[in-house]
């Protein structure tokens, strides 16, 4: 009876080792999973800021005459999420590609160009970009309020290298509208987060101080 009783406990101890393993296992695969699916969207989203910049150096040997047309009615490449403008921080290792189409102009899968903003090339005009902190995936603004007063931001669009400074950083209530305070003299570039674990959203505020061609 003792006997079958240590055989039994026996049993038992391999199956939970053998269940143990498998669940290790899993955790692994689940594990790797992720770490191939972000390295695979990085590089993927690497790959496509490359090819806009490309694409753009196409539409810059256009005659100008022709320019206008052809950078509206030119049938983007469905790989580079049809992006239309490239944002890049330096100091904080950003360069994200921007798109006007709804599907990717969206904060859950990138940084979003919001309503109403005016594009770059427009004087006097508002650049507005939102995007997330955290620490998730689409969390592309998660190191924005590490930026400061004097700090540049780029903005490339329509074949012009746009610069920036940071002028003004301040927070507001998250409350689903952002007062957004600055020069109306200036062409400016706003970039909006939440603050992490707050009710608090940062406004970082950028004045445009150079465009050249790129």
């Amino acid at each position: 009876m003792i006997k079958k009783e240590k055989n039994k406990n026996k049993d038992f101890k391999s199956q939970i080792l053998v269940i143990g393993s498998f669940l290790i296992l899993i955790g692994l695969f689940i594990i790797g999973y992720h770490i191939y699916s972000d390295y695979n969207l990085k590089r993927i989203e690497k790959d496509n800021v490359q090819e806009f910049f490309e694409e753009e150096q196409v539409v810059e040997d256009i005659p100008q005459e022709n320019k206008f047309v052809e950078v509206e009615n030119k049938n983007i490449s469905k790989t580079n999420y049809n992006y239309i403008a490239v944002l890049e921080i330096p100091k904080i290792n950003i360069k994200r590609g921007l798109s006007q189409e709804k599907y990717y102009n969206n904060v859950n899968r990138n940084v979003e160009i919001l309503k109403g903003s005016d594009m770059p090339n427009i004087s006097k005009g508002n650049f507005i970009l939102a995007g997330h902190s955290g620490s998730g995936r689409v969390s592309y603004f998660k190191n924005l309020d590490k930026l400061v007063i004097g700090d540049i931001s780029y903005i490339y669009y329509g074949g012009i290298k746009y610069t920036y400074k940071v002028t003004n950083i301040y927070d507001i209530e998250k409350n689903g509208t952002a007062l957004i305070t600055r020069d109306l003299d200036k062409t400016t570039l706003t970039m909006i987060t939440c603050r992490h674990n707050t009710n608090k959203q940062i406004i970082v505020i950028s004045e445009l101080i150079n465009q050249e061609n790129y």
